[in-house]
């Protein structure tokens, strides 16, 4: 099993944090990860909040790149409708280049009503058709190196792309898959289907299938692996590993109901440490906790065995998939991130490598 490490660059949960010191945080953490055995380092698109703010995911991994020497680096994901495709494509190919062939590279199409709104001339309604008419274009143009297109949203006389793409893109290439439309989309283009931790995995296996007959559909060849992004709190006391990651968890999953709008505004003004509280009160009182009880359930903390043992109970279920746990949630304080990265590197991920 590959192994990464996921960073998401919140300030939401954290008091009177700045934005700089959320950078020097999170890039403390993907720094470590190549000297801890990692396999790969990989960084989210999104802007504007507390929820998440890393708007140049290729820039990022440019600077990972040169201050390592063997990890991989993964957009995960892109997000196309908010990217021109020839800059994509370019980006992409000089990381590529400049990193010796080290990226992968995953797309989305983003869920944010609130983000969508703040993008000029980008209407959320035409999410679906620019991905579907960016994606192919970007996916050609690194196996070609010549970007081209005739859609009604990126018409592109071809362009050479360069650098030039010096090797093929086959096999690392992921796109995030949740509904049926991405489902579909992510089997045409081939790609490994990138899912989060925030449902029961017995409820989502079958999209997984639904992919991989899709893939296979599609491509005449059997699915890759899919790429599994979860939450991760590890420590060596179970009862201290339930609380602060029962905590931490619920106020990433306040932040997460207060982003995409899922719950209106019953989360908009919840970014303490008193979200926990809150968010748990306010779930109970509309009749939600259950939607809180199973996004713990389906994210892995514990102790290091207990994080194994659900880790194989889900590969029993799901079968093999690439793993990519965040670390750093929540307002989660940076020394136990650390903490908790270090012994999961250390009791976890050997034994994770040998899958």
């Amino acid at each position: 099993m590959d192994v990464g490490t996921q960073h998401f660059f919140p300030s939401y949960g954290w008091d009177n944090i700045t934005d700089g010191q959320v950078y020097t945080d999170e890039v403390e953490l993907a720094l470590m990860a190549e000297d801890l055995g990692f396999d790969v380092v990989w960084a989210v698109e999104h802007h504007f909040e507390d929820y998440s703010f890393c708007p140049d995911n290729t820039q990022l991994l440019s600077y990972i790149a040169g201050k390592t020497s063997r990890i991989d680096v993964g957009t995960a994901a892109v997000i196309m409708p908010w990217n021109e495709p020839m800059r994509v494509a370019e980006k992409v190919a000089m990381l590529d280049e400049l990193s010796g062939g080290r990226v992968r590279f995953g797309i989305g199409r983003g869920l944010s009503r609130f983000e969508y709104g703040r993008m000029r001339g980008i209407e959320m309604s035409e999410s679906r058709e620019r991905f579907d008419e960016g994606s192919v274009m970007v996916m050609d143009a690194l196996e070609t190196g010549v970007i081209k297109g005739d859609g009604p949203f990126y018409p592109q006389e071809p362009a050479p792309i360069r650098p030039k793409p010096s090797r093929s893109f086959a096999g690392r290439t992921y796109a995030v898959a949740s509904s049926d439309d991405s489902i579909d989309s992510c089997a045409r283009l081939g790609a490994a289907m990138v899912m989060f931790a925030d449902r029961s995995w017995k409820s989502r296996l079958p999209s997984i299938e639904q992919w991989r007959e899709l893939h296979q559909k599609y491509n005449d060849s059997p699915p890759p692996i899919p790429l599994v992004c979860d939450f991760i709190y590890c420590h060596e006391d179970a009862a201290v590993a339930q609380a602060r990651a029962e905590e931490h968890l619920s106020i990433y999953l306040a932040s997460v109901l207060s982003h995409y709008e899922i719950m209106g505004d019953h989360f908009a003004d919840l970014k303490g440490y008193d979200a926990y509280a809150k968010a748990s009160g306010a779930l109970n009182k509309m009749g939600d906790a259950g939607f809180l009880s199973g996004f713990l359930q389906a994210t892995a903390y514990g102790t290091p065995e207990q994080i194994i043992d659900k880790l194989t109970e889900r590969r029993a279920l799901i079968g093999d998939f690439e793993f990519a746990p965040a670390f750093r949630f929540g307002g989660l304080p940076q020394d136990q991130a650390v903490a908790s990265m270090e012994l999961f590197a250390a009791e976890v991920l050997p034994t994770l490598h040998t899958w």
